[in-house]
């Protein structure tokens, strides 16, 4: 019966992968309707950060309904939206201390849009090539991850792209510390000169590690190298931390990690445990300059969402998650580099905290191999534990676990993760 009802889902949203039927989630693992138990390393696409069904963010969910289920946000005020950005405010960058409230990443990208074009009063955007902003029209003109996402949509074209820093770009022996900024630096230079001038391009927008796009880490001049053309022209800088915020990079946010601080930023998935909301953060000084009525929601900032949220920032803080991201972390890679060595099918492991990609080739010609990694991710989920995959054909294993995680997990993961690659040596 469950099977013909999933028929009145639409595909686009009922069929991604593995489709596994789950009767309940707790901590690290799902359990399936099969009666198995299943490691979660995908924490629900890098949203279950305290793990699933926190004991805190249940009982938080259930005081709140019990007093308010519905705001609209403006209409009335509650607390649990006032206390969750004073709480926001303490763990973000400095003067990223403003919040417009919304339910999902998309709409923290368009937010970010809208405010950086209504304040400088500029049309144009520009994105990075293989980064992923979400799928509304909007943030659409921006995601430039896998080019099916934009097929027959014809988004905006106010926007122009810049190359990411992707490894297969750097020259051998060459330092990526200085060649992607010197790099970034010539592409600018002919991107103004040849498409659009500075002074039309209200902001540019990024993913500080490159997600869906295939878990890439860039180096650390690269991303202040973008913060100083901008400021050069006086362009916003986005910091798209949909995926990489509260805690997954082993800090409260990607911009920590770097040390470099955006002007906007938009914020999702790790932050309610699970309840959909989001945020378009900015300074109270960028703020001030959008005026009531240019921008809106009528379910941005639900109480019961703020309240899990509120909840989500105490176990994360009480519990050490951070701490526990960057170690756990740290014990991932050094396993997976010891895999890596014989296993010939794996082109490289590359993580920040608990973001984590293991990327597939055929070990013949070395080229991306996105079959291996479907046949490795099946392969795994019969074993227990569920990956996800990402990468411009699916070439990445995506490896994020709840910040919860112990070592005695990872190493229940990660044993089946090698024992599948041990079985059918290359996977094709």
């Amino acid at each position: 019966m469950v099977g013909n009802i999933g028929n009145f889902l639409a595909p686009s949203m009922a069929k991604d992968h593995p489709n596994l039927p789950v009767v309940k989630a707790e901590g690290c693992y799902y359990y399936g309707a099969d009666g198995r138990r299943y490691l979660d390393f995908t924490s629900g696409i890098a949203v279950e950060n305290v793990g699933h069904r926190h004991p805190k963010v249940v009982e938080a969910i259930k005081n709140s309904a019990d007093h308010l289920v519905h705001g609209p946000s403006g209409v009335i005020i509650y607390e649990s939206i006032l206390k969750l950005a004073y709480e926001l405010q303490q763990v973000l960058p400095p003067k990223l201390d403003n919040f417009f409230f919304a339910n999902s990443g998309t709409e923290a990208i368009e937010g970010a849009l809208k405010l950086a074009k209504y304040v400088t009063k500029r049309p144009y955007a520009v994105s990075f090539t293989g980064c992923f902003h979400g799928r509304s029209i909007g943030a659409l003109s921006v995601t430039t991850s896998k080019s099916k996402y934009r097929k027959h949509l014809q988004p905006s074209w106010l926007t122009y792209q810049l190359p990411y820093a992707l490894p297969e770009d750097l020259p051998e022996g060459a330092d990526p510390e200085v060649f992607f900024a010197e790099k970034l630096e010539r592409d600018a230079k002919r991107l103004f000169a040849h498409q659009v001038d500075p002074s039309e391009v209200a902001c540019m927008i990024v993913e500080p590690v490159l997600g869906e796009g295939g878990y890439i880490i860039p180096p650390k001049s690269w991303l202040k190298k973008i913060r100083e053309i901008c400021d050069r022209h006086g362009i916003l800088l986005i910091f798209d931390e949909v995926q990489t915020g509260f805690g997954r990079t082993g800090d409260w946010f990607a911009a920590q990690t770097f040390g470099v601080r955006p002007d906007i930023m938009a914020i999702a998935k790790g932050i309610a445990a699970g309840l959909p909301l989001s945020a378009t953060v900015a300074s109270k000084e960028l703020m001030e300059q959008w005026p009531l009525g240019s921008h809106g929601t009528t379910f941005g900032g639900n109480p019961i969402a703020c309240s899990a949220a509120l909840a989500s920032l105490e176990v994360l803080k009480e519990e050490k998650l951070i701490e526990n991201s960057r170690e756990m972390g740290a014990y991932a890679m050094e396993r997976l580099t010891q895999i890596k060595e014989t296993h010939p099918v794996i082109r490289d492991v590359r993580g920040t905290g608990l973001m984590i990609g293991i990327e597939l080739q055929d070990p013949k010609t070395g080229e991306p191999d996105g079959a291996a990694v479907m046949d490795v991710l099946d392969r795994c989920l019969e074993k227990g534990v569920l990956f996800y995959l990402c990468g411009n054909s699916g070439e990445v294993i995506r490896m994020i676990p709840p910040l919860t995680v112990t070592k005695e997990q990872i190493d229940e993961g990660l044993d089946m993760l090698e024992a599948v690659l041990q079985e059918c040596g290359d996977p094709r």
